[in-house]
């Protein structure tokens, strides 16, 4: 049976067993989706070892996706532009990286959320990994301007500069700002912190938020929960990242098998089911 599986540290959370699992149930797939923990110095010979059991794809998850893109013999343009990839395919003794994460975030914002980025202000809160990997795409949605907004502003000038010439292609205005004092509102906020699951506020004001904005956290779960009250307490509409989640699983799954799966239905499955585990 063709062998896939996720990799992090931690991963017994994961819900992407199940995703995959549903995808390839829906599509007519056969295949068999599993998860693992992985030590935090053991990355590249779990990687090894799974390619000597025949595995042919793995998701990574925290904190293993800027090794993941460093490991990889051929990089995709969004992986290189992330300089983090949260998928591989392995095919023929090369490692293949991408990064769906970025892809994901913006269809679940358009599918899910229903709300066409184009010619919008956005403000995407941090300037780790996560914002790494979904600011190409967001650019590519080709909003008016993308606020990258950190405590420290020099990380964030410098994951601006990187996506500099592709801004400028797609007339997009991207900026770079320290926490306070941000400049208006904004149609559209993205936390793309651990604030949320490190239980700590949200980095960010509420006047930040235009009346009816969408606030999007790219946590989902009780983890999200806060940056939703806030959001709403704020008259913004709130929403999780279990869409993104979904939707970038669903890339790597095309990717993978050639089939896209119904994602919507998928997610909503998923809520529905949380829902009841809750």
């Amino acid at each position: 049976m063709d062998l896939y599986c996720v990799m992090g540290n931690p991963v017994t959370h994961s819900k992407s067993p199940w995703i995959h699992a549903r995808f390839a149930e829906l599509t007519g797939q056969t295949l068999h989706y599993g998860k693992r923990h992985i030590e935090l110095d053991g990355f590249a010979p779990a990687i090894q070892a799974f390619v000597a059991e025949g595995g042919l794809g793995c998701n990574i998850t925290l904190p293993f996706k800027f090794q993941a893109a460093a490991l990889a013999t051929d990089i995709s343009d969004r992986a290189r532009l992330a300089q983090a990839s949260n998928m591989l395919t392995f095919k023929d003794g090369a490692i293949l990286a991408d990064n769906t994460d970025g892809v994901g975030l913006v269809n679940d914002i358009g599918r899910g959320a229903g709300i066409d980025l184009s010619g919008r202000r956005l403000l995407l809160i941090g300037a780790g990994g996560a914002s790494a990997g979904v600011l190409g795409p967001l650019i590519r949605a080709q909003p008016a301007s993308i606020t990258v907004a950190n405590r420290s502003i020099d990380k964030a000038s410098a994951l601006v500069e990187r996506h500099a010439a592709l801004a400028l292609l797609h007339k997009t205005e991207l900026l770079a700002h320290g926490l306070q004092g941000l400049d208006g509102t904004f149609d559209v906020v993205i936390n793309a912190t651990s604030s949320s699951l490190n239980g700590a506020g949200v980095p960010v004001s509420g006047s930040t938020l235009k009346a009816g904005a969408l606030a999007y956290d790219m946590m989902y779960g009780p983890a999200a929960q806060g940056f939703i009250n806030w959001a709403r307490e704020h008259s913004a509409v709130a929403r999780d990242g279990l869409g993104m989640l979904v939707e970038q699983a669903a890339e790597a799954f095309l990717i993978w098998r050639g089939v896209r799966p119904p994602a919507q239905q998928v997610l909503a499955e998923l809520r529905a089911l949380m829902s009841c585990q809750a």
